[in-house]
């Protein structure tokens, strides 16, 4: 028999795991968190998330922690990319998107203009 710990929860919803997320980011001092719900809007998840840190080595462990986290409490095995530069990185956890940025970065990318409904589509 597979003996698990109690808290991890192999098939959490994507709620709970924004929920997670949004804590973890919060909790490592984050700033400018963004949620953005994908739903209906495309196939690659349900949420994307994009954070700041003040620094490439706090981008790194934001995302080192987030998905430490993400494995120890609920199973997730994420992807991840671009943590050894951390300037950008994106954590890939199948429903979430999660993108932490150097403000500079993030700026110059400007992700949220791409995903965030217009004011016109508000209308």
């Amino acid at each position: 028999m597979d003996a698990k710990p109690m808290s991890v929860q192999p098939h959490a919803d994507s709620e709970v795991l924004l929920a997670a997320i949004l804590k973890s980011l919060n909790d490592d001092k984050g700033e400018d968190i963004v949620q953005i719900n994908l739903r209906g809007k495309s196939e690659i998840g349900d949420y994307m998330v994009i954070a700041s840190g003040r620094s490439t080595r706090q981008v790194a462990a934001m995302a080192e922690k987030l998905t430490e986290r993400l494995k120890a409490e609920f199973g997730v095995l994420s992807k991840t990319e671009g943590k050894d530069a951390g300037d950008w990185v994106l954590i890939d956890t199948g429903d979430i998107i999660v993108h932490i940025f150097r403000p500079e970065v993030r700026e110059f990318y400007q992700l949220e203009k791409m995903w965030m409904p217009s004011k016109a589509d508000a209308e």
